[in-house]
């Protein structure tokens, strides 16, 4: 099991119709894809307003087959279109992110999936190498 967080830039002047879309079409036909969604939220950033929403998936390989079908779909074309051309551009910049489990991740899946993970673990490094990293960090966030 993977999760996917996908964060949206959204606007404040049509931010409604982003949410009926969301709502009412796009959340309906993902899930005639396999689309799991977990849960979903709203954030205001400095920039301005985002939604951020969370998958779940069995495996990478299901989740890409799973958007490729969906971007794919006549009917969720058609309702883009359609709501792009009445209210304007919904959406600005996307982030998505692929979470993978640590074995040490308090959910219930984490053990067995982490043992399936498609994805190397990341390489360690040497603690000399993390202190400097913290340092310029630091550094850079003053």
């Amino acid at each position: 099991m993977i999760h996917q967080l996908r964060i949206y830039e959204i606007f404040d002047h049509n931010k409604e119709a982003f949410h009926e879309r969301f709502r009412d079409h796009a959340s309906r036909i993902m899930k005639s894809y396999g689309f799991d969604i977990k849960a979903a939220w709203e954030t205001r950033t400095g920039k301005g307003t985002e939604f951020v929403y969370l998958l779940a998936w069995p495996n990478e390989e299901t989740m890409l087959d799973a958007w490729k079908r969906f971007r794919a779909d006549e009917e969720w074309q058609r309702v883009r279109k359609e709501t792009n051309a009445r209210h304007g551009d919904l959406v600005g910049l996307i982030e998505e992110r692929i979470l993978v489990p640590t074995s040490y991740s308090p959910t219930t899946f984490a053990n067995e999936s982490s043992r399936k993970s498609p994805r190397k673990p990341l390489q360690k490094k040497s603690s000399s190498t993390r202190h400097r990293a913290s340092r310029t960090s630091a550094k850079n966030r003053s």
